[in-house]
């Protein structure tokens, strides 16, 4: 289901009743666990925890520890995980390759990255995923998707790359805990998977923006009728704006973060100049989209723990002129949490939208 770019046991759809999905966050681990009732899916618990402090790179020891917390607090029900590798540790790209199997795909990036991701990327672990043609396309070329009468056209294929080294550390810390890392997902992808369940008909038929607002960064898609045309990473998160607003106002970390999402008006001023910077990056993005493709966005749908404050999307959506508003990934999903968990989920969701994409790319 949705884009599987797993990095490990790619394409080997195992059947899992229950799936651990892990959003492994700057500052908060988000984590889920999905089951598998029949044709629906259902959310029998989230975590929300606090991620190691570290200066740069995590160890395996560390986050072994790290991750056995996390099925600690889901419950223990499965072993199966799948993991979300950060903005900043996975490239993700919309390439053109030829009709050849996917194995042959990645060893060609594997040999020729540079070519193809405009990128010198040595030891690194490639993956790609095939975009199906949208059913108009198909038709329109007669006979079957992706050929015409002059031959086998290129396939649009959604590329990506991390370190092998990454890689391999996170699949020892998975083993390390007693856990089987099904797939590894770049965390550009995890909004993609979910706002296709979320939101399939939009998905299928519209131009929408994809905005996750992240702790250090803010992913941004632009989705063409299901196809991710433009990805692209900003380096503006929530920390910025927090941090921002704490020095404007001459109030801790702490005070600003606390009342950066219940908004009050007398901070509307002092948070706009933060938002604004992020604004344009988004403002630009689109700007480019359009450009090249000549067809306006239609929507801009915002995720993330800032997508939760009413006077940062208006504000967005000033900066933009566009409708910019939070969508919850859990609307698909039957809601089978315990008690106060069942309560909070409704605001807690679009923090959640990373890790049940993630999860989903193994069902």
């Amino acid at each position: 289901m949705g884009f599987a770019l797993p990095f490990v046991n790619g394409g080997s759809k195992k059947k899992r009743q229950q799936m651990i999905g892990v959003d492994l966050g700057s500052r908060t681990t988000k984590a889920i666990l999905l089951e598998r009732r029949g044709e629906i899916f259902a959310l029998t618990r989230y975590a929300l925890l606090d991620a190691p402090i570290v200066e740069k790179k995590i160890s395996p020891e560390l986050l072994s520890a790290h991750l056995r917390a996390v099925a600690d607090a889901l419950g223990n029900t499965t072993k199966y995980i799948t993991m979300s590798v950060g903005l900043d540790d996975a490239m993700v790209r919309q390439i053109e390759m030829p009709h050849i199997p996917i194995d042959e795909m990645r060893l060609i990036l594997k040999v020729n990255h540079k070519n193809y991701l405009q990128q010198d990327l040595p030891n690194h672990v490639f993956d790609c995923y095939i975009i199906p043609p949208r059913l108009e396309t198909a038709s329109s070329k007669g006979g079957k998707s992706g050929e015409s009468g002059g031959g086998a056209q290129k396939l649009k294929v959604l590329a990506t790359a991390a370190k092998q080294s990454l890689v391999t550390d996170y699949l020892q810390a998975a083993n390390m805990a007693g856990l089987v890392a099904d797939c590894l997902v770049p965390g550009l992808v995890g909004p993609i998977n979910a706002f296709e369940q979320a939101q399939p008909d939009i998905f299928s038929k519209e131009i929408v923006a994809l905005v996750d607002i992240g702790f250090k960064h803010t992913s941004i898609c632009v989705l063409d009728r299901g196809e991710p045309t433009l990805t692209r990473m900003v380096n503006v998160g929530g920390d910025q704006l927090t941090a921002g607003l704490a020095n404007a106002m001459n109030i801790s970390y702490a005070e600003a973060e606390g009342i950066k999402v219940g908004m009050a008006p007398e901070v509307e001023t002092a948070l706009q100049m933060q938002v604004l910077h992020l604004g344009r990056e988004i403002r630009a993005s689109l700007d480019f989209f359009e450009h090249q493709q000549e067809r306006p966005v239609a929507h801009v749908f915002v995720s993330g723990g800032s997508a939760r404050s009413e006077m940062i999307l208006q504000m967005l959506n000033s900066e933009l002129l566009l409708e910019c508003k939070t969508w919850s990934p859990t609307g698909f999903l039957q809601l089978a949490l315990p008690g106060q968990q069942a309560v909070e989920v409704e605001h807690i969701g679009p923090q959640l939208t990373v890790a049940i994409g993630a999860a989903l790319a193994e069902f």
